[in-house]
């Protein structure tokens, strides 16, 4: 239950982020141009760079992982050094690709098929060691309120809105981007949260790559891993090369993407990246009432009608004081607070929500006593 209603809640800002940018054909950073300005967008705009930098690197980190363990046990070669450069690499040149090439020529074609087979084979392993029924008859171990768990669900799409505008600006209308988007992530999300919770129950392993490489014909299911990550790696450097032509729209978005590969490469291979985890998360909570602010502003302060040019232009309607609202930062920061409130003193109830709320209640106070 906690998986299923997450999951429908979770998706909503999800979609709402990405229709915006599908209504408009711009990408998410730009998105949050009409409520917070055009340089306001550039706060955003930092706190996603860093975000993606960071997930950039736990994703080719996973990866390298997984590569390492096959390779040792197959031809007892190891060298992470060395799987870190090249799915830095593959990464990289999937981004140049870029979105459309990727998903027509990577994902619909080959990716997606092996995801589908090692998932089925897995599923199928586990529920032939213990049946269904045995796996949810498991004793809970207790310790985690059911709103809270509800919250943990909530999290995964919802740490997508920062990119969500960067790919469904490509849909052909965005009633479709908004469905697709919707439907398939609500599917995808309860299948593979559904499928952790039979690894920690039927496998007894948390770890992803500890816990595929412990079923039968491991080794292969690894690549389960390696091609499920590979289009998280590719957004994520896509993603944050998109973003910084928030600020500087003229430099070339292929010498971006190599830049942001390298940022991501030495950070994999210097930093302690499962302790980094933490700081990701908190970084991402930031985006929950800030996205609570955009689509307030789009939804019901702009009325869904933005001024193209105005997006793009030094003193139009979007530049508000010196290209920044400070009405609408403030009701981010109170948004911000009350997350952070509800973690330290309620973390039964969950954070996510509320704080979208409060932010997206005082921002449209705010703009309504402006009028």
């Amino acid at each position: 239950m906690a998986i299923i209603i997450g999951t429908a809640v979770g998706n909503i800002p999800l979609v709402l982020v990405g229709w915006v940018g599908s209504e408009y054909a711009i990408p998410t950073m730009v998105t949050v141009r009409p409520s917070f300005g055009i340089r306001g967008s550039y706060i955003a705009t930092f706190l996603n760079l860093i975000q993606l930098v960071g997930w950039t690197a736990f994703e080719i980190i996973i990866m390298a992982k997984a590569a390492d363990t096959i390779s040792s046990v197959t031809i007892g070669y190891t060298n992470i050094t060395f799987w870190i450069v090249v799915f830095t690499a593959f990464c990289v040149a999937m981004a140049i690709g870029g979105p459309l090439v990727i998903v027509r020529y990577w994902l619909e074609r080959f990716a997606i098929w092996l995801v589908y087979g090692t998932s089925i084979w897995v599923v199928y392993y586990i529920l032939s060691q213990r049946s269904f029924h045995e796996l949810l008859a498991t004793e809970p171990q207790g310790g985690l309120p059911f709103l809270l768990a509800v919250d943990l669900v909530i999290a995964m799409p919802i740490s997508w809105m920062p990119l969500a505008a960067d790919y469904m600006r490509f849909s052909k209308n965005s009633k479709s981007a908004v469905e697709g988007t919707y439907s398939g992530y609500f599917v995808a999300n309860f299948l593979f949260y559904t499928l952790g919770t039979l690894f920690v129950l039927g496998v007894g392993v948390s770890d992803p790559v500890q816990a595929i490489a412990t079923v039968a014909f491991g080794i292969p299911a690894l690549l389960f891993i390696l091609v499920d990550e590979t289009d998280n790696g590719f957004a994520d450097i896509y993603s944050a090369a998109v973003s910084i032509q928030n600020i500087w729209p003229r430099v070339s978005q292929k010498l971006l993407i190599i830049l942001v590969g390298l940022v991501g490469m030495m950070v994999a291979l210097l930093l302690p990246i499962e302790k980094y985890e933490s700081f990701l998360l908190l970084i991402g909570s930031l985006f929950i009432p800030l996205f609570g602010v955009v689509v307030t502003d789009y939804l019901f302060v702009k009325r869904r009608s933005y001024m193209t040019e105005d997006l793009y232009r030094t003193g139009g309607g979007y530049w508000y004081r010196g290209g920044l609202n400070l009405r609408a930062v403030g009701a981010w920061l109170i948004g911000v607070v009350c997350y952070h409130s509800i973690v330290a003193y309620a973390s039964w109830l969950g954070a996510s929500v509320p704080s979208f709320i409060v932010a997206a209640f005082i921002y449209w106070l705010a703009m309504d006593v402006k009028k």
